[in-house]
C-alpha cells in the first residue's frame, strides 16, 4: 500500500509515481564552505548527495575576498573576538552560540590547513590583517585577497577525493518534501531529465543568500534566496530577515557588475574620500574607515547625498605598489581592467547588498523546527551575528556548523531504515496556468530595483509600505503561474523573500544594526530587544 501526501505549497504540479527517483543518506543543497564541510563530516557514515543549481564553485564563498576569522595569534584571546562579535551584533547576538562558535572556531581553521588549504605567511608564520569592528588583527586571507577560493578549492577537492560524496551540479531544488512535518526528500529539476525526486534521511540547506534581490549587490546570479522561499514554503520558522547587510565598497563602473572590494582595503590603510578629495570617515564614527560596516555605509551614502554624486572614491595611492600587488592581486587586476591604475588613481566605490543575517532559525546543532531538516551558512540564522555580522566570521560559521551538522547526521545513520520515497505518493495538483507572455525579467528587475530604493541602506515606513504593495501585486499573477523552468521559479522566491523582508523591516520601528528606519532613528532596547520570526505567514516576536 501506498500513502498519499497532498503538498498545498508547492511551485509545481507533479505526482511522484511518475517521476524517476534517487536516494542517499544525506541530501545537501548548496556547495559553498558550509554545504561542503557538511558533506565531508556527513560522508564519515553514509551517503552523500550535494546538488547545486550552477558549478560547484559558483557561490559566495567562492568570491569572498577577506578572509576567515579565528583566534589563532597567541596575543588575541576568544573573549576579545566575543566581545567585538557581541558589540557588532548590538544586542541580538545568542551569547552561547557567540561564544561556542568562536571557541570552536580554530580547531575547524586547523583541519582546513591540515586538508591543504595555504593561507598567507611570512617567514613561514601566518599572518593576519583586520577589518573594521575588530579589536585585533586576525583575519587568515590567502593569495592576498582569494581566500574564499582557495577554501572552496580545498573542500572541493575533499569532496571529490571521497568515496561517499557524489555531486549533481546543475539541479534546481524546487521544493522539500515535507510529510507530518518531517523532510524526507526535495523535488529537483534538471535540464535532460526534468522533475526527479532525490529521498534522504536528512536534509541540509546550504544554498546561500538573497543579495540578488536588490539592484546593486555583491553577490554572484545564484544567489536568489531559493533556500529561504523552499523553507518557508514547507513551514520553517525563519528569523530576523529584516537584517540585509550592505557592503560599504564595491566598485563602481557604470555599465559593470558591482565587484567586490574587500574591507581588508581600509583594514590596510585605504582611505575613503568623497568627490572633491576630502577624507569623511573621522567626523562620523572614531575608527574612521575601521567602523562597524553599517556604519561605514550609511557615511558614505550620506556623503554621496550631500555631494549629490553617485558614488565615493576609495584612496590606497599612499600604499606601495609592491604591497598593493602582494595583498590585493585581484582587485588590482580587476580595476585595470577598466583602466583604473590603484597605485596612482582613486577606486570609485558604493555600498551594495552583500549578506542575509537573517534565515532559517536553527539551534546550536543547526536543526530546524522539521524534523531531519538542517540548515547552515548564509541561509540559516544561528544567532551568531544578531543585527549586524562582525566581518569575516560568516565564514568561520560555515565551518563550524558544517563539522556540527555533519557529526550530528553521521552519529544518527545507524540502525535506521531509510524512507523509501518510492512507496509513498506526494502529489501536487496546482490549477493554474503557465502564461508565457509574462515578461518575467523585467519584473525581476523592477523587483531588484524597488528593493534597492525603499528597502536600502534607509528605511521609512512609507516607502516600506509602498514596496509591499507593489511585491503583492505583482504576486498575485506571478505566484498563481506555474512555470517550467528555473528563471519562473527564481522569480516566485524573490517575490515571497521580498514580501517576507520588507514586512519584518516595517515591524521593527525601531533602527539597529544594519536595519536603520528614518522615522524611528533610535534603538530602542525596552521595546524591541527580540525577534522577529514568521512561519507560515504569522509573525510573532520572541525575547532576546
Amino acid at each position: 500500500m501506498t500513502r498519499e501526501n497532498v503538498l498545498e505549497k508547492c511551485l509545481v504540479s507533479f505526482d511522484s509515481r511518475k517521476l524517476k527517483h534517487i536516494s542517499a543518506d544525506t541530501l545537501i543543497i548548496g556547495s559553498g564552505v558550509a554545504g561542503l564541510s557538511t558533506a565531508i563530516h556527513a560522508a564519515k557514515r553514509g551517503s552523500v548527495l550535494i546538488i547545486t543549481k550552477s558549478r560547484i564553485n559558483e557561490n559566495s564563498t567562492e568570491y569572498a575576498q577577506g578572509g576567515i576569522a579565528a583566534r589563532l595569534s597567541p596575543e588575541d584571546s576568544f573573549i576579545k573576538h566575543i566581545k567585538d562579535t557581541l558589540n557588532t551584533g548590538q544586542g541580538l547576538c545568542d551569547e552561547e552560540v557567540v561564544s561556542g562558535i568562536i571557541r570552536e572556531g580554530p580547531d575547524r581553521v586547523r583541519e582546513l590547513i591540515n586538508w591543504g588549504a595555504n593561507f598567507d605567511k611570512e617567514n613561514g608564520v601566518l599572518v593576519f590583517t583586520n577589518e573594521g569592528g575588530h579589536s585585533f588583527p586576525r583575519i587568515l586571507r590567502a593569495g592576498g585577497d582569494s581566500t574564499g577560493k582557495e577554501i572552496e578549492e580545498t573542500l572541493i577537492r575533499v569532496t571529490k577525493d571521497h568515496p561517499n560524496i557524489k555531486v549533481l551540479e546543475y539541479t534546481y531544488a524546487i521544493d522539500l518534501l515535507v510529510m507530518n512535518n518531517s523532510c524526507n526528500g526535495v523535488l529537483v529539476w534538471r535540464k535532460k531529465e526534468g522533475k526527479i525526486i532525490i529521498s534522504a534521511k536528512s536534509v541540509i540547506l546550504a544554498s546561500g543568500g538573497c543579495g540578488q534581490v536588490y539592484r546593486e549587490t555583491t553577490n554572484p546570479e545564484v544567489t536568489t534566496g531559493d533556500g529561504i522561499a523552499i523553507a518557508y514554503r514547507a513551514g520553517a520558522i525563519l528569523q530576523d530577515l529584516e537584517f540585509m547587510q550592505f557592503h560599504p565598497t564595491t566598485l563602481y563602473v557604470v555599465g559593470a557588475e558591482r565587484f567586490l572590494i574587500s574591507e581588508t582595503v581600509r583594514g590596510e590603510g585605504g582611505i575613503l574620500r568623497n568627490k572633491f578629495g576630502d577624507r569623511f570617515m573621522p567626523k562620523y564614527h572614531p575608527k574612521a574607515e575601521l567602523a562597524p560596516r553599517d556604519i561605514v555605509s550609511k557615511s558614505i551614502l550620506h556623503e554621496i547625498r550631500k555631494t549629490n554624486y553617485t558614488h565615493v572614491f576609495l584612496d590606497v595611492r599612499h600604499i606601495s605598489e609592491e604591497k598593493l600587488s602582494k595583498r590585493f592581486p585581484k582587485i588590482k587586476k580587476l580595476c585595470s581592467s577598466f583602466g583604473i591604475d590603484i597605485t596612482r588613481e582613486l577606486i570609485p566605490v558604493q555600498p551594495s547588498a552583500h549578506y542575509m543575517i537573517g534565515g532559517v532559525k536553527v539551534d546550536q546543532k543547526g536543526r530546524t523546527n522539521i524534523s531531519n531538516l538542517y540548515a547552515c551558512g548564509e541561509v540559516a540564522c544561528s544567532g551568531l551575528h544578531g543585527a549586524n555580522r562582525l566581518g569575516s566570521n560568516s565564514l568561520l560559521e560555515g565551518l563550524v556548523f558544517g563539522f556540527r551538522i555533519g557529526n550530528e547526521i553521521s552519529k544518527g545513520l545507524d540502525g535506521e531504515s531509510k524512507e523509501d520515497l518510492s512507496k509513498s505518493v506526494f502529489k501536487n495538483s496546482l490549477q493554474k496556468h503557465w502564461d508565457e507572455d509574462l515578461d518575467l525579467e523585467d519584473v525581476r528587475n523592477s523587483l531588484k530595483s524597488v528593493m534597492w530604493r525603499n528597502i536600502g541602506i534607509e528605511r521609512d515606513g512609507k516607502y516600506i509600505n509602498e514596496a509591499v504593495e507593489d511585491i503583492t501585486h505583482w504576486s498575485k499573477y506571478i505566484l498563481h503561474n506555474e512555470f517550467s523552468t528555473p528563471l519562473g521559479w527564481e522569480v516566485q522566491n524573490m517575490l515571497s523573500v521580498t514580501r517576507l523582508i520588507c514586512i519584518s523591516a516595517l515591524k521593527r520601528c525601531e533602527s539597529r544594526g544594519v536595519h536603520y528606519r528614518l522615522d524611528f532613528p533610535e534603538c530602542d532596547d525596552k521595546e524591541w530587544k527580540k525577534h522577529i520570526i514568521v512561519c507560515n505567514d504569522k509573525y510573532d516576536f520572541v525575547p532576546y
